[in-house]
């Protein structure tokens, strides 16, 4: 028969019990000493995460003013590029008015 990891290998499961009366007086300061540890981790931890999660606000701040600002900057550059094109196309119509007054003038010196 096969067994799944999940299934004890033995038939008999081990049976804990407890009885105060067995406890010795290092087991107590040890783990009243792994206690200490165990709180001054989570305290640690609980830092932490109060950390993270200033910086993630502050993050998201920063995050939400630069895309109001993109999105300011963006109508901008719209009109910009449109000014642009309109200087382009005044620039070919000069650039054009100035070329048929050379040819005008170059069919006068002939």
């Amino acid at each position: 028969m096969t067994q799944s990891l999940w299934e004890p290998e033995a038939t008999e499961e081990a049976q804990v019990q407890f009885d105060p009366g067995q406890m010795q007086p290092e087991a107590v300061a040890l783990s009243a000493d792994e206690f200490t540890a165990l709180e001054e981790r989570i305290l640690r931890a609980v830092a932490v995460v109060k950390r993270e999660r200033q910086a993630r606000a502050e993050a998201e701040l920063r995050a939400t003013e630069a895309e109001a600002r993109l999105n300011e900057q963006a109508s901008s550059v719209e009109q910009l590029q449109k000014d642009v094109d309109g200087l382009k196309a005044e620039r070919d119509h000069v650039r054009q008015r100035v070329e048929r007054l050379l040819a005008e003038f170059d069919a006068l010196e002939l």
